[in-house]
């Protein structure tokens, strides 16, 4: 089996409110920044509220989506008066945690999310990351009170735009249901548990621990998936089926209802067999979506530990 070294990963940032009416990360930092949490053994901690005026109105952005802000061409845009806000609050966090690709650039990166639909926990990351992976693989085998999951890339996006892009190895802990502007109990406590087993992984990987590879199974997104729209409106005329409500990461089969219209009549799906994610999140309604698909793989992990100087 193929292994691994990396280089000690001692800094490391937990980011809140990327979106600002996802709460569980909000209240999560907010306690972190009060109990002054900037150590955690050999973890240089940085807690980052990430969209302070989104979250102090609890709205999801101001002028725009900062979890979609952070282009090469956001990044280097010259600011002006008209500059979205959230574009001027990327380059200030690229500036506070990277800058992006640089030496300079913190080690990781968890940004917290929540989503409106039934995903349970997921370690959601833009590329093949042998860390993350395991970070991933880590929580899997500690969690049990909700579903552990993995997912590769983002149907959606077509440039890697992410917060967590910033740093050398960074991922999105998604976790659902919460309805927007809501903390739940249930939901924030395996959020917490999430982040701090992300910290123990990381101690124990800087203090020499070898951790072991082996198979995992990751949903790799393949496409998105529209509501059916009238042509001369654009507005949606079909709603989620009942049948596919609440069945994130169930296989989808050709023939199972996917939409039910205003007037009661099923709409079947008719692709090839996939994972549906992200099933009716209130967020995606601006960006056209009902639902992602994904394929899901099996991925060989090498083993990885620290590399000493």
């Amino acid at each position: 089996m193929e292994h691994v070294f990396f280089p000690p990963l001692t800094r490391v940032a937990i980011c809140g409110g990327t979106h600002g009416n996802e709460m569980s990360g909000v209240y999560l930092v907010r306690e972190m920044l009060k109990q002054k949490l900037d150590q955690a053994g050999s973890l240089s901690v940085t807690p980052i509220l990430s969209n302070p005026r989104a979250i102090e109105v609890c709205k999801r952005y101001i002028d725009t989506d900062l979890n979609r802000s952070f282009s090469d061409a956001s990044l280097r845009a010259p600011l002006t008066d008209s500059t979205p806000y959230e574009v001027r609050r990327a380059q200030e966090l690229d500036a506070q945690l990277g800058p992006r690709g640089s030496p300079e650039a913190v080690d990781c990166i968890c940004d917290l999310h929540n989503t409106t639909a039934n995903m349970g926990l997921c370690v959601m990351t833009s590329t093949i990351d042998w860390i993350n992976l395991h970070i991933f693989k880590y929580i899997q085998s500690k969690v049990s009170s909700v579903p552990v999951r993995a997912i590769h890339g983002n149907a959606h996006i077509s440039e890697n735009c992410f917060l967590d892009s910033l740093a050398t190895h960074g991922y999105a802990l998604e976790i659902g249901p919460q309805p927007n502007g809501v903390i739940r109990a249930d939901i924030y406590n395996a959020m917490k548990q999430g982040v701090d087993l992300t910290f123990e992984w990381l101690q124990s990987f800087n203090s020499g621990s070898t951790f072991e590879g082996g198979e995992i199974e990751i949903y790799t997104a393949e496409k998105k998936i529209d509501y059916p729209r009238d042509p001369a409106t654009n507005e949606i005329t079909a709603v989620i089926h009942p049948q596919l409500q609440d069945n994130d990461f169930k296989l989808l089969r050709p023939g199972d209802p996917i939409f039910q219209t205003f007037l009661g009549e099923s709409v079947l799906y008719e692709g090839e067999e996939l994972y549906p994610f992200f099933i009716n999140e209130c967020a995606y309604y601006e960006k056209k979506v009902a639902f992602i698909l994904s394929r899901k793989i099996t991925v060989a992990l090498p083993s990885v530990s620290v590399k000493r100087d």
